[in-house]
């Protein structure tokens, strides 16, 4: 192995995290949930599910996705690296920046991921729906088991 590629190893290797989320919304507006599931080098690390109250079915996935960027953010490395998946197509492309937000209530929660996002190396992937069932059962299940936030990771998040 020649110094240079091993310098390279030892400096670009960090940790692959896979952030899957997931918002529901029974109704719309509705009893709301976010599903958080993450991964660590393919490797299940944790599992939540939270309820949200009444919100927007778009509401909702943000909410999950500031939800998921507050609980790995302090997790994460400086070489780390966050793959985002999302069955949320409109999601995915406002995160992505193909999409103007032009709801006002969404555009807050979009600058709110953004700032989350600042300095994370990242992608942003949508997949099909059951592609995504954890982070969608773990929604489910914040709402029937009515799963209170923390109010610590609410204050972090800047959740109401």
């Amino acid at each position: 192995m020649n110094q240079l590629s091993l310098f390279n190893h030892e400096c670009s290797h960090g940790v692959k995290w896979r952030l899957e989320i997931d918002g529901a919304s029974r109704g719309n507006p509705g009893l709301s949930g976010a599903g958080i599931h993450i991964l660590r080098e393919e490797l299940e690390y944790l599992k939540r599910g939270y309820f949200l109250g009444t919100r927007t079915n778009n509401q909702a996935e943000y909410e999950a996705l500031i939800l998921g960027l507050c609980i790995i953010r302090p997790l994460i490395q400086e070489h780390d690296f966050v793959e985002i998946i999302s069955d949320s197509e409109l999601l995915v492309r406002q995160v992505s920046g193909r999409y103007d937000v032009k709801n006002s209530v969404l555009r807050q929660l979009h600058q709110r991921v953004r700032e989350l996002l600042y300095g994370i190396k990242s992608s942003v992937a949508h997949v099909a729906r059951r592609e995504n069932s954890v982070a969608d059962a773990l929604a489910n299940e914040g709402i029937d088991k009515r799963i209170v936030i923390p109010e610590d990771l609410k204050i972090q998040c800047a959740l109401s």
